[in-house]
């Protein structure tokens, strides 16, 4: 009893399986299909409009600087193998740091 229930769901797996499968229009074989990109989809991302580059100077220094360094505008601080929140923010620093608290990487988001 045990073989034929076994049989009987492969079959009907098999079945469920068959009627997923596409096939192309044969006067369609070849040819690429060519993403449509609209003006509206992406947001522009202006170069450093968070001024990133006016801390490279802090590099390699602890994340504990990050507080001292009197920024007045929005910052992020994401720890190594954070989870960071994917809203995008061109005016928002982030400080990217690396498994020993030092700062690795500054830039927009």
């Amino acid at each position: 009893m045990k073989r034929i229930s076994t049989i009987a769901t492969i079959a009907v797996c098999g079945a469920l399986l068959g009627g997923c499968q596409t096939t192309e229009p044969e006067d369609m074989v070849g040819e690429s299909i060519q993403p449509v990109i609209s003006d509206n989809l992406l947001q522009e991302r202006e170069p450093d409009l968070c001024h990133a580059a006016d801390y490279a100077s802090y590099l390699t220094q602890s994340a504990d600087v990050i507080p001292s360094l009197g920024i007045t505008q929005p910052y992020r601080i994401v720890e190594w193998r954070g989870i960071e929140p994917q809203e995008y923010s061109a005016n928002r620093l982030v400080f990217r740091l690396d498994q020993n608290g030092n700062i690795f990487n500054v830039d927009c988001g």
